[in-house]
C-alpha cells in the first residue's frame, strides 16, 4: 500500500508566495475615463395599455384617467366631461433610460418602465409613445414597445403567491434617439482631460509617468489628485488613435485605503485587504428580553351570575449571556477575520464592535455605513 505524505513546507511556501504577490497592473481604461465621455439620464411619463385587468384603479389614481383623456384628445377623440372611466387595463408609468455617449439619431437604446400608480402587474402591457427628456427639458428619445416583465403571480380564494416584482419591466431597444448630445473632444487645440475613478495622488503620478514614457515626450501633466491634462493632436482621426493608445496602457495603481463597509439594513460587513487590527481586548455578551403570554379561561360556578372571560397571563424574563474579554489582533485580512469570528458575535453586534474598535484606535481602517 502506497502512503502519501503531505509536505507542509511546500504549502507554507505556496501561501507565502500568494500573500507576497504584487498588485496587478490594470489598463488605464479600467481606472479612468476621458472628460465628457459619459452617459446622460433620460426620463419620461407614459401609459401602458393592454393589461389583463391588472392596471391602475382610477378612483385611487385619477392621474391615469386624466392622462388617457389627454392622449385621446390629441388623437382627435373627445371624451365627454364628467365621464368616469373605470379602466383596469391601463397603467401610468415612468420610463427611464441612459443615453450613451456619441449616440446618433436613429440609434436604439434600452428603457426601463416602472409603475407610478396602484397597478398590480405590467405583464403583457404595451408602452405607448413616450418622449424621454434630459436635464435641460429637451426631448432626446421616443420610447414605445412591448414590456418584458420578469415577475409572475397568481391568486385564488383569497390567497396569492408572487415571484419577483411585477410593477416594472424592460423593453430592449425600446427607444429611438431623436436628438444628439453635442460633445466636442479636443476642440480646445487638442487638449483632453483624463479623470480617475478614485482620487489618488499616487495613482495620478504613475499614470502620468506611464503616458509620458510611452510617447517619449511630455504629453500628460497632473492637475490634481484626479484630473490629468493631455496634449492631444488636433486631427480627429489622430486624436482617436491617441486616446485608444492611452486607454490600453497598463498602470499599477496604488493600494486602496483600508476601509470597512457596514450595511445597516442587511447587516452585511465588507472588509478590504488593507484592514488591520492593533491589539485590543473585547468583551461581548448578549442581552435578551423574553415576553411570554399565556391565555386561560375563567369559568364561573354553576347557577351563578358570573361570565366566562379570557384571562391573559404575561411573564417577562431577562436573559444575559456572560461576556469574557478576548484579545483581538490581526496583521492581515485573514487574521482580522479570524479574530472577529472568535468573538462569536452576530453581524449586528459586529457593527457595534467595529465602531468601538475604531474609537479605541485599534481598527486601522475607514468606517463607511451605507
Amino acid at each position: 500500500m502506497r502512503k502519501t505524505f503531505f509536505d507542509w513546507r511546500r504549502l507554507v511556501l505556496v501561501l507565502t508566495c500568494l500573500v507576497a504577490l504584487p498588485a496587478q497592473a490594470e489598463r488605464i481604461r479600467e481606472i479612468a475615463s476621458f472628460a465628457g465621455v459619459r452617459d446622460n439620464a433620460l426620463v419620461g411619463y407614459g401609459l401602458v395599455v393592454g393589461l389583463d385587468g391588472s392596471g391602475d384603479r382610477t378612483m385611487q389614481a385619477p392621474f391615469t384617467g386624466q392622462s388617457l383623456t389627454n392622449m385621446l384628445s390629441q388623437l382627435g377623440i373627445t371624451v365627454p366631461a364628467g365621464t368616469n372611466m373605470q379602466l383596469r387595463n391601463v397603467a401610468a408609468v415612468m420610463v427611464t433610460a441612459d443615453l450613451p455617449p456619441f449616440a446618433r439619431r436613429g440609434q436604439r437604446i434600452d428603457v426601463v418602465v416602472s409603475s407610478v400608480g396602484n397597478a398590480d402587474s405590467l405583464r403583457g402591457g404595451t408602452l405607448l409613445m413616450t418622449p424621454l427628456k434630459g436635464a435641460d427639458g429637451a426631448t432626446y428619445a421616443i420610447a414605445q414597445g412591448n414590456l418584458l416583465v420578469g415577475g409572475a403571480g397568481a391568486s385564488a380564494g383569497g390567497s396569492s403567491v408572487q415571484i419577483n416584482q411585477q410593477a416594472g419591466g424592460r423593453i430592449a431597444n425600446g427607444a429611438t434617439v431623436e436628438k444628439e448630445v453635442p460633445l466636442a473632444l479636443g476642440s480646445n487645440g487638442g487638449r483632453l482631460e483624463l479623470q480617475l475613478d478614485r482620487s489618488d495622488f499616487g495613482t495620478v503620478q504613475r499614470v502620468v509617468e506611464a503616458i509620458n514614457r510611452s510617447f517619449g515626450y511630455s504629453v500628460a501633466s497632473a492637475q490634481n489628485g484626479r484630473v490629468i491634462s493631455l496634449d492631444g493632436p488636433g486631427d480627429a482621426n489622430a486624436r482617436v488613435n491617441f486616446m485608444a493608445r492611452i486607454e490600453n496602457l497598463e498602470v499599477t495603481p496604488t493600494e486602496a485605503p483600508a476601509k470597512v463597509v457596514l450595511n445597516s439594513r442587511t447587516g452585511a460587513i465588507v472588509l478590504n485587504g488593507a484592514v488591520t487590527l492593533h491589539q485590543a481586548a473585547v468583551a461581548h455578551g448578549n442581552l435578551s428580553i423574553i415576553i411570554d403570554s399565556d391565555y386561560g379561561v375563567s369559568q364561573p360556578n354553576p347557577f351563578t351570575e358570573g361570565e366566562t372571560v379570557v384571562v391573559q397571563d404575561t411573564e417577562v424574563s431577562i436573559e444575559q449571556q456572560p461576556g469574557t474579554l478576548k484579545v483581538v489582533e490581526g496583521a492581515n485580512l485573514l487574521d482580522v477575520v479570524d479574530a472577529l469570528n472568535s468573538l462569536g458575535a452576530t453581524p449586528n453586534d459586529l457593527m457595534s464592535i467595529l465602531e468601538a474598535l475604531k474609537v479605541a484606535g485599534s481598527l486601522r481602517a475607514e468606517l463607511e455605513i451605507i
